[in-house]
């Protein structure tokens, strides 16, 4: 049975059909945490708890820590951006942790940044340590991977493409809310990563509705092709893609070619002299809501939901 994981400035919980347990552990971190499996399931089954809507929850998943993030890992998501999902290579990039905040915090958009996107994920969390070389197999999975949780990786977009790199438009403080809950789940569960929904809305608006039948490479693929070069440990956290929805698309093909036809200067100031019409992009006291279960209810990793706000 899954145990959700919650996550206070001064304790840890475990969320129980009667409200949140708080655990007996001296863990000031997740990888901690993960280590104190006995008094995680003491808190389980205990009798006393208080209602999780008095928690200020921050995130399950603390800093510093490994966050690593696929690339267009699902079909939809690929042909939005103009690729062919048969082609697409299995693509790793990293964020910095500082980029984590909570499931309810405020994202801030820097004062530069014009473009700013959303991507509901869910994120795998490493329970032990997974070492270079190491042989991941669907028979073990769980032994790596202690649980999931919904993620969402705000994008400066204006930032990433000209640049052509990542690690600065994803790694902004807040462009990571993490939570509610740190869902931990074992083997049997585990199977059912392929039933999860990822659904995300601004303002009320259902932006992103998709199942990971979408995904085009699950965790064991992913977990053989980042241990050939990446260590990860117990606490950190994997990123694995989004589905179709965010405001940023590729532009029709014939626009494409003549863009590519443009010096790279020309051709990007036109780009986003168009993006700044298109209304998807988060503004200034937009909400952000996203959430990642089945559709039977089995599995629920919970909701977040977060303003945008600009840096002043």
């Amino acid at each position: 049975m899954s145990t959700s994981i919650l996550r206070t400035a001064d304790a840890w919980w475990v969320q129980t059909p009667a409200g949140a347990a708080r655990i007996d552990t001296t863990a000031t971190t997740t990888r901690e945490l993960l280590a104190d499996r006995e008094a995680i399931a003491a808190a389980a089954s205990g009798a006393e708890t208080i209602a999780v809507q008095s928690l200020s929850l921050i995130s399950p998943v603390t800093a510093p820590c490994r966050v690593v993030a696929q690339m267009t890992n699902f079909a939809s998501h690929v042909k939005d951006s103009g690729m062919d999902p048969e082609t697409v290579p299995l693509t790793f990039f990293r964020k910095a942790s500082g980029s984590i905040s909570g499931p309810h915090d405020d994202v801030i958009r820097p004062a530069h940044v014009q473009l700013l996107d959303y991507e509901v994920e869910i994120g795998l969390v490493f329970g032990r340590e997974m070492p270079v070389g190491a042989d991941v197999s669907a028979e073990n999975l769980a032994d790596y991977v202690a649980g999931l949780v919904v993620t969402n990786d705000i994008s400066a977009r204006d930032v990433q493409l000209p640049k052509t790199q990542f690690y600065e438009a994803k790694s902004y403080p807040t462009f990571t809310p993490v939570g509610p809950a740190l869902v931990l789940l074992d083997a049997d569960e585990l199977k059912r990563f392929g039933d999860l929904r990822l659904r995300l809305w601004v303002n009320g608006q259902l932006r992103q509705d998709m199942t990971v039948a979408d995904m085009i490479y699950r965790p064991v693929e992913t977990l053989r092709a980042l241990t050939r070069f990446q260590r990860m440990d117990a606490g950190d956290l994997l990123l694995t893609g989004t589905p179709i929805g965010t405001a940023l698309s590729a532009p029709p093909k014939p626009v494409e070619i003549i863009g590519s036809l443009l010096p790279p200067k020309v051709k990007w100031k036109m780009f986003f002299r168009g993006q700044a019409k298109n209304p998807k992009y988060l503004k200034d006291g937009d909400v952000v809501e996203a959430a990642i279960g089945t559709d039977d209810g089995a599995l629920d990793l919970g909701r977040q939901r977060t303003v945008v706000r600009y840096a002043r």
